[in-house]
């Protein structure tokens, strides 16, 4: 597979799974602002932006959920925003057009068609449940129509790392807010584990619990460990390993951040969950870095996949 066809599947992945997680993300923070009448609107969107490493405005300039909403929601041309993230997985889609199927390529087009149509709406919940409606196609598309080859690899890998660096900045929010912010049960809802959740512990529900939950699980699809899991598996599938000395970079910085996680003790993590976080963030980074330079190596630069993370 050319590299570049290669890179535009990584990216697929990346950016589809960017705009669901950043939608979730906003629907529980823009949720918590309507419902709160004491919330400090400028710290909590303050926050929100330095926990998505976007720049925020001088400090005697208000930030709302305005602004926060133009800057993540609805700019065209930052691929760290849903509509960016929307516009650059169909770019990235276009590239690969002879490798995707008729129908992944259908379904992306119609969701960059659409887009105009429904943005800014009167409640932006009604913005974010579309797009999470529109990435949950992409996802049934993606798992139910592409052989498991090198093209089914990439965007899965692609997505398994997006998805545990968003899970790690939804848990950062969460911590770093306080009691003003999101409840763990609100948290759970938004990344639709609430009710395996209840399932898994019959009913008897905890805020350490919650958190493990969205940490450790190992078997639910949206935890962070299940999706390092899940890009380690699509690096060993892409290549397996024939020298039993080494391991590749990229499957290092995964696998050193997944063992951190999965063998301390719950409390130890959660006692210091910002750090932790920032540490899946950055493992995550420097294993994208990895890839790229192992699968997608280019002197010149390709401006529709640059990592804004």
């Amino acid at each position: 597979m050319l590299s570049r066809i290669a890179e535009s599947l990584f990216w697929i992945g990346r950016y589809v799974e960017r705009a669901d997680d950043t939608a979730r993300l906003l629907d529980v923070h823009v949720q918590i602002l309507l419902e709160d009448p004491w919330a400090e609107e400028d710290l909590a969107c303050r926050s929100l932006l330095s926990v998505m490493d976007r720049p925020a405005p001088p400090e005697k300039v208000a930030v709302g959920r305005e602004y926060v909403l133009d800057m993540l929601a609805y700019d065209r041309f930052a691929p760290s925003s849903i509509a960016g993230s929307l516009v650059s997985a169909r770019e990235n889609a276009r590239r690969a057009r002879e490798i995707i199927s008729t129908e992944l390529w259908e379904c992306l087009n119609t969701t960059w068609n659409q887009l105009p149509s429904h943005m800014r709406p009167a409640r932006p919940h009604d913005y974010f449940t579309w797009v999470r409606e529109r990435a949950a196609i992409v996802a049934g598309i993606m798992d139910s129509a592409t052989s498991r080859d090198d093209t089914f690899s990439f965007m899965m890998l692609g997505r398994s790392i997006e998805r545990a660096d968003m899970t790690a900045r939804l848990l950062a929010t969460r911590a770093l807010a306080g009691s003003a912010g999101p409840g763990w049960t609100t948290l759970l809802r938004s990344c639709g584990a609430h009710e395996a959740f209840l399932r898994t512990y019959r009913g008897t529900a905890s805020d350490e619990r919650a958190a493990g939950f969205l940490l450790l699980d190992r078997l639910f699809p949206r935890s962070i460990v299940f999706a390092l899991n899940q890009a380690e598996a699509s690096l060993a599938a892409l290549e397996p390993v024939v020298d039993r000395a080494t391991v590749d970079d990229a499957r290092r910085h995964i696998g050193h951040v997944r063992t951190n996680l999965e063998y301390r003790p719950l409390g130890e993590v959660l006692d210091n969950l910002p750090q932790e976080m920032e540490k899946v963030q950055r493992a995550c980074s420097a294993a994208s870095d990895a890839i790229r330079g192992r699968y997608f190596p280019s002197g010149a630069a390709t401006t529709w996949v640059g990592e804004a993370l």
